[in-house]
């Protein structure tokens, strides 16, 4: 074996055992990478839970199916205050305490929110926004037309 081949096989295999012990395999860890947000995947499934008892699932897909709990995350993350990160996360653990219950039992508590509570706008708000944004509504809700829009040249113009 040539000493520059078993050199360069030994710093891909060191360099590949450094990023492998860097990786985190837990399953303990949100779907996706967060920046200022100390989530686990227990908070992620409350998260999908309540995501889902403001859309539920009927004809069209529900908040979970559109994975909504991820955009509120995301969005929570990268573009709210320290403050509102703050008040979100101490929201999401007051809610832990109707974890694992019925979706009617979610709608109540978040009914008996208080209209100004930080945790409930900001859940409501970017739900709503993950949701009006999402590729369902976009391609099967939402009619485009290309502006200026339909030419119509038999229409009269009075004037």
């Amino acid at each position: 074996m040539n000493r520059r081949t078993a050199i360069k096989q030994l710093f891909v295999v060191a360099g590949g055992m450094m990023i492998a012990t860097s990786c985190d395999f837990t399953d303990k860890s949100t779907s996706i990478v967060l920046n200022h947000l100390k989530l686990n995947k227990a908070d992620e499934d409350l998260l999908a839970e309540l995501t889902e008892s403001l859309i539920p699932k009927t004809d069209t897909p529900g908040a979970k199916d559109l994975n909504l709990h991820l955009f509120v995350m995301k969005m929570v993350d990268d573009c709210s205050s320290p403050e509102e990160q703050k008040a979100f996360i101490e929201g999401l653990k007051g809610a832990e305490t109707i974890k694992g219950k019925g979706l009617k039992d979610m709608q109540t508590y978040l009914a008996a929110l208080p209209a100004e509570d930080v945790f409930f706008q900001l859940l409501k708000r970017r739900t709503i926004q993950g949701y009006l944004n999402s590729e369902y509504v976009m391609k099967n809700k939402l009619v485009y037309e290309l502006v200026p829009g339909r030419y119509n040249g038999a229409m009269k113009v009075n004037g």
